[in-house]
């Protein structure tokens, strides 16, 4: 069902766990989407759970997907930590408000000790 998807698929966003990171299905997806040269970007989601490392799903993304991984956003903090991220198009910090529960945002300038 999925690779009869990805014959006419444009491009695709996976999303990867921060805390769990590329799994054995996602292996396989990705072998599919190779296969018919489906462009992918990549989304790693629940930098809030404890465990949550988005360096070593880029790496797993690299070594085990042979993925040519390359990083536009980076976490402002992990866990109960996570504050935001880091745009490295824009060079600014998205800081979530912790108020709301992260449904508004500022953006402010990258933290010195972030640089």
């Amino acid at each position: 069902e999925v690779e009869r998807s990805l014959r006419v698929l444009d491009g695709a966003v996976v999303v990867l766990c921060g805390s769990s990171g590329v799994q054995p299905q996602t292996e396989t997806v990705w072998r599919q989407a190779n296969k018919y040269e489906v462009p992918r970007m990549v989304f790693v989601n629940k930098m809030d759970r404890t465990g949550a490392d988005f360096f070593m799903v880029v790496d797993q993304l690299k070594e085990r997907l042979g993925a040519n991984a390359v990083p536009i956003q980076i976490n402002w903090g992990t866990e109960e930590d996570f504050k935001g991220v880091i745009d490295l198009i824009e060079m600014k910090a998205i800081l979530w408000n912790e108020a709301d529960l992260g449904t508004s945002y500022e953006l402010v300038d990258i933290p010195a000790e972030l640089q």
